[in-house]
């Protein structure tokens, strides 16, 4: 295991950042520099290659500037962000190409991320781990757990769209817009994916407690029920054929959920959806054949069962009170909604019995039933940065914000001689429960009301080297399960090495972390306590060595980013992409269409 730490932050704003081995320098035209405080030389050894193209950051501090990473503690001279980092003692390393290997064959031996790459664009497919009970992990299997991440073979070679788990079903969307099924509360014979909804270009899909919702292309919502002796016995709705005048009745039950407008987002929690359209407009409708929202997700004062408009119990509401603030991300727990707007600010509404809506909790009125925006200027406060709010998750009873603050001049300051002005530091906060761990936070905290910052995401700089400059490292993904989480950073990623560059240039992806509940074994890390500090995990397809064969290096798993390959003889943009879900974790080979 490897736990990312935020480490002692410096005086001075600092933030110098590494793409090669593990904080170990900077690669520049074959060369890597190391630069230690203390005025040693040294060199990357082979095996410190295992630790190839990390997002080595320095985190801004205290006395000392230390970094603890991995289990190796290496001391950082002071640099200025905006200038190039002072002169060191630099080593200027031999040719790392070894006797009889080929150029591929030597990069795949001295970078474990160039392998991943590689194999992740060779045999693409889904990895899950975590509760088989609902044989979703591992739909042929009858294994309680998976305790660390496994191919699904009916997945081999296969893109998808979108992938949602719950521990006792899944669903996916293939790479021709078609709905996949599986797990025991789809069917208690099936043991592979089986394809229900067909013929919709569907491009997102989420699950409530006995349902998928699932968007496609046109912008048109379709809900069905999970169980597939449902959907085979229920109201099946006539289809239109592409001959005039001619219809056909759906194959499988399913209902449409029609707003006035194109929705091109939707995000569900246990027993509602939240749908925002093109213009910005945002609705909620009941997601749940069982349960009607009665938390206050739905952001609608006073709707209840009871209390509602005559017809569907599904249809739609418009939040009326968000019309005109330009809604640009939605997210949802199991009973809370989150949305942000164009301006940054952060609306929350729903059940806030933990502080998951990012207020303190009041036991007396546990729900909020209609938006209320977050006060995110006073995490900032008297820190001279205005902040905004760039994205935000959330799943079971927490949530998460991504903030870029700006460093601005305060009345007294002159700009021209404020340091840093216009700089930007990318944060994560937390609320929400964190009995398992899943704040990130490195804390145990039952309710936590108060958004905290997640340290171990937060202040994270690199140097990127095309800009000459100094960069922050933002969330590219964060998905938030019902009790776990994991965060893919959006460090500087390398694919292009190619026939005609040097057998030393190898590829690299992102750097992924996990923490949270951990019973199911839905971290990947092979055991089972729970982790309130986001860790590394190994590579996929990694074997654990012990006694002789356990090397002294250890490898990480790196995500690839979006490239354009050729899978299967044809030419794909494609990606690895994380889903958090149910006590069950995957990594899937993401399409772009």
């Amino acid at each position: 295991m490897y736990t990312a730490r935020s480490g002692p932050r410096a005086v001075h704003d600092i933030c110098v950042a590494c793409r090669a081995s593990g904080f170990n320098g900077l690669k520049q035209r074959g060369t890597r520099r190391r630069f230690s405080s203390q005025g040693s030389q040294r060199s990357v050894s082979d095996s410190q290659k295992h630790w190839n193209r990390s997002f080595g950051v320095v985190l801004a501090a205290g006395a000392g500037a230390a970094l603890l990473y991995g289990s190796r503690r290496i001391r950082l001279q002071e640099l200025q962000a905006e200038a190039p980092p002072a002169p060191g003692e630099m080593t200027i390393e031999k040719n790392k190409k070894r006797k009889g290997l080929s150029k591929e064959q030597n990069r795949d031996s001295i970078s474990s991320q160039h392998l991943q790459v590689k194999k992740s664009w060779e045999n693409p497919g889904v990895y899950a781990w975590g509760s088989n009970s609902g044989r979703v992990a591992a739909p042929d299997s009858d294994e309680t757990f998976v305790k660390s991440p496994r191919r699904i073979p009916y997945f081999d070679g296969v893109l998808l769209r979108d992938i949602k788990l719950d521990r006792n079903f899944g669903a996916a969307i293939a790479e021709n817009g078609d709905l996949l099924q599986w797990g025991s509360d789809f069917s208690a014979e099936s043991r592979q994916p089986i394809p229900t909804l067909k013929g919709k270009d569907l491009t997102q899909v989420q699950i409530s407690r006995d349902r998928i919702v699932a968007l496609s292309s046109s912008g048109k919502v379709y809900t069905l029920p999970v169980s597939q002796p449902d959907q085979l016995s229920g109201p099946k709705p006539q289809e239109s054929s592409w001959v005039p005048f001619l219809s056909s009745t759906s194959p499988v039950s399913y209902r449409t959920i029609q707003t006035p407008e194109k929705v091109t987002s939707i995000a569900s929690g246990l027993d509602h959806v939240l749908l925002l359209t093109s213009s910005g407009r945002l609705f909620t409708a009941a997601s749940s054949s069982t349960e009607f929202p009665s938390k206050g997700q739905l952001g609608i004062p006073g709707l209840t069962w009871t209390h509602r408009p005559e017809g569907a119990y599904d249809q739609p509401h418009e939040i009326t009170t968000l019309r005109g603030f330009n809604i640009r991300h939605i997210a949802a727990g199991d009973y809370h909604s989150l949305a942000v707007d164009s301006e940054g600010r952060v609306f929350t509404f729903g059940d806030n019995s933990l502080g998951q809506l990012g207020f303190d909790p009041n036991a007396e009125s546990p729900h909020i039933d209609a938006p209320s925006l977050l006060p995110i200027t006073k995490l900032y406060a008297g820190t001279s940065h205005t902040p905004r709010v760039t994205s935000i998750a959330a799943g079971g009873v927490n949530s998460f914000f991504t903030i870029d603050a700006t460093r601005v001049a305060v009345p007294g300051e002159e700009p021209s001689g404020v340091r840093g002005l216009g700089r930007v530091t990318s944060d994560t906060w937390a609320c929400g429960q964190g009995t398992w761990g899943g704040l990130g936070n490195g804390r145990w905290t039952h309710v936590q009301g108060s958004p905290t910052k997640v340290k171990a995401l937060s202040g994270l700089f690199e140097y990127d080297e095309p800009t000459s400059t100094v960069i922050p490292i933002r969330l590219a993904h964060l998905s938030v399960g019902s009790t776990h989480a994991s965060a893919t950073m959006n460090n500087v990623t390398h694919i292009g090495a190619h026939s005609d560059s040097s057998e030393n240039d190898t590829n690299w992806g992102a750097d992924v972390l996990w923490w949270g509940g951990n019973e199911y074994y839905q971290l990947g890390t092979g055991k089972r306590n729970n982790v309130a500090q986001p860790l590394y995990i190994r590579p996929l397809d990694a074997v654990e060595k012990k006694g002789k064969e356990k090397e002294k290096e250890e490898h990480r798993f790196q995500i690839t980013p979006r490239g354009r390959v050729k899978v299967n003889g044809r030419w794909v943009d494609m990606e690895q992409r994380v889903e958090c879900g149910r006590f069950v974790s995957a990594v899937y080979s993401g399409v772009y269409t």
